[in-house]
C-alpha cells in the first residue's frame, strides 16, 4: 500500500500505523517530559523553585533520637515533620543544618515515599525508615534544589534527613535503627 502524497514533504520513514499528527504528539510527549524531568539550571548549578527566604523555613519542636548499630550509637536533635504541610516544607530555605541536628519526616501509612530538594538549600544525606526505625535504605548527598524524586523503594514508614556526610562520618549502614518516640523505642 503506497501513501497518498500531498506535498513535496515525505514521511516514508513512518510506520504505515503511525500517522504524522500521531507522530507528532509523541514528540511533543518527549519534549514535555524532559522539560518536567530536568530541573532548572543556570550556568550548570541547579537553582531554587523560589528564591532563598529563611522567613519560609519552619521550625518545629525538638525531640531526641538515637541512632544504633554494632559498636555505635549517635545522638541527635531532631525535628518531628508529623504534618502533611510540615512534611511539604521539611527543611525547605534554610541556609544551614547543624552536624548532629536533623528532620524526621512521619507518614501516616507504611507505603513507599517519594523525597525531592525543592528549595532546599543544603545537601543532605536521607534515611528511609521500617515502622520499628530500621534504615531500610541510605541516599547520601543529595542535590540541592533537584526536582528528582528520590524514592524509599521498600515500604517505608519515615525519614530522617541530617546533613550531608554524616552517614559517611559515622559509618551509618542499612539495618542500623534510628531509636525515637515514634518507633516507641525512646521516651519523648
Amino acid at each position: 500500500m503506497s501513501r497518498a502524497r500531498h506535498s513535496s514533504f515525505s514521511l516514508s520513514w513512518l510506520p504505515d500505523n503511525v500517522t504524522p499528527i500521531g507522530m507528532m504528539l509523541k514528540l511533543v510527549t518527549v519534549f514535555l517530559f524532559i522539560m518536567l524531568a530536568v530541573p532548572a539550571m543556570a550556568d550548570g548549578q541547579l537553582i531554587p523553585h523560589e528564591p532563598f527566604d529563611p522567613a519560609k523555613a519552619q521550625s518545629l519542636p525538638v525531640t531526641p533520637a538515637i541512632i544504633e548499630g554494632p559498636g555505635l550509637s549517635h545522638k541527635f536533635l531532631v525535628e518531628l515533620a508529623d504534618s502533611e504541610e510540615e512534611r511539604r516544607i521539611g527543611l525547605m530555605h534554610r541556609a544551614e543544618l547543624p552536624p548532629d541536628r536533623g528532620m524526621l519526616f512521619r507518614f501516616p501509612l507504611r507505603r513507599p515515599i517519594n523525597m525531592w530538594m525543592r528549595n532546599t538549600f543544603v545537601s543532605l544525606d536521607m534515611l528511609f525508615l521500617n515502622s520499628r526505625g530500621e534504615i531500610i535504605r541510605i541516599e547520601e548527598d543529595t542535590v540541592p534544589h533537584s526536582e528528582i524524586l528520590i524514592p524509599s523503594v521498600r515500604d517505608a514508614r519515615a525519614v530522617l534527613e541530617l546533613p550531608a556526610g554524616t552517614t559517611h562520618r559515622l559509618a551509618l549502614k542499612e539495618g542500623n535503627y534510628v531509636r525515637h518516640h515514634i518507633f516507641g523505642t525512646l521516651q519523648q
